[in-house]
């Protein structure tokens, strides 16, 4: 029984393999042919129709033709299903950052004095440790250039977070900062103000503007010296700025004011139809759209004072009268 078995098996073994290369070679021929039936040169196609696909593929969009399949996985070879999951197996640290005078490519002593099991440690590695952290912070500045770069960096992320401003604003500042120190703008200039002057010019270029009284309140410069100072890095780096638009200011001064959104609209209608008839051309923005709350919520009947709105913009009641008048003469409302 066992011989007849054994060759039996063997003819089946031999007819499935013939029926699967035979399979493989009718699909190969259809893959190559388009749909009339006429066989595909590859080394014909047209390179413009060539798509690579999202998983590494070569493809012939007009016929669907996959020219190459090797896939090359570039990601990590361990799978991952919540974020603290990823970040448990993660080997990488954390990414290049501009904000930091080495980048964030040096190492740190954590400040903890704890081992890698979570047990703190004896006095004498206490003090070993902190002797060891003390001359890793000196040796990451090489000299007095990086000390100030330093300084001035960890000036522009004190401001921002006393701002209130998102990262990207601190990236920008901090490559600003960079291009200043490059081009030896920084000499015979106070770092603060510098560093100021390129957190205002940040603000500005990401659409999240910052008026000068609200930069220096946070800042150990004055205003005039900031206002100043940004001018020149601006004209010498050839910063492109744009005129800040009040409605920007709206949201912020509004949420403050506890507005409705009706409000807000409204405020953003007036100063669009205002600014078209030119009122803007040499006025503060912040003035300009605190005017337009001002109005907004007198027509909506949700009305805050001259002083209410003055606080919050940080200009005078003497200016939300001048551009409320020149406002609602403009909108043809009168009373």
């Amino acid at each position: 029984m066992t011989g007849p078995t054994r060759q039996r098996d063997e003819r089946e073994h031999r007819q499935w393999t013939d029926d699967a290369r035979t399979g493989e070679s009718e699909s190969t021929d259809a893959d190559e042919r388009t749909e009339d039936g006429d066989e595909i040169d590859v080394d014909d196609l047209d390179e413009e129709d060539l798509v690579r696909t999202a998983d590494g593929e070569l493809m012939h969009e007009p016929t669907g033709l996959i020219v190459e399949e090797d896939h090359v996985d570039r990601g990590p070879e361990w799978r991952a299903f919540n974020h603290s999951e990823r970040q448990s197996k993660s080997r990488v640290g954390a990414p290049v950052t501009e904000t930091m005078h080495d980048k964030g490519l040096t190492t740190t002593i954590d400040w903890k004095d704890k081992d890698a099991y979570g047990r703190s440690l004896s006095s004498e590695k206490r003090s070993q440790m902190h002797r060891l952290r003390k001359w890793q912070e000196r040796i990451r500045t090489k000299d007095a250039g990086e000390r100030n770069l330093q300084f001035a960096l960890s000036e522009i992320d004190r401001m921002a977070s006393a701002l209130g401003v998102p990262r990207s604003v601190r990236e920008v500042a901090s490559v600003i900062y960079r291009r200043a120190l490059k081009e030896d703008l920084i000499r015979g200039r106070s770092i603060e103000g510098v560093a100021t002057a390129t957190l205002y010019a940040a603000c500005r270029k990401e659409g999240i503007p910052r008026s000068l009284e609200e930069i220096s309140e946070v800042s150990r410069v004055e205003r005039k010296e900031i206002g100043r100072t940004y001018r020149y890095v601006s004209q010498e780096l050839g910063l492109e700025m744009k005129p800040v638009d009040p409605k920007q200011y709206v949201p912020r001064f509004s949420s403050e004011l506890d507005l409705s959104e009706e409000v807000k609209s409204k405020a953003n209608e007036i100063i669009e139809t205002t600014a078209e008839q030119g009122l803007l051309s040499g006025k503060s923005p912040t003035g300009f759209a605190a005017a337009a709350i001002y109005a907004a919520s007198l027509l909506c009947n949700e009305k805050k004072t001259q002083r209410e709105v003055a606080d919050v913009a940080q200009v005078t009641e003497v200016t939300i009268r001048n551009r409320y008048q020149e406002q609602i003469e403009a909108m043809g409302i009168h009373g």
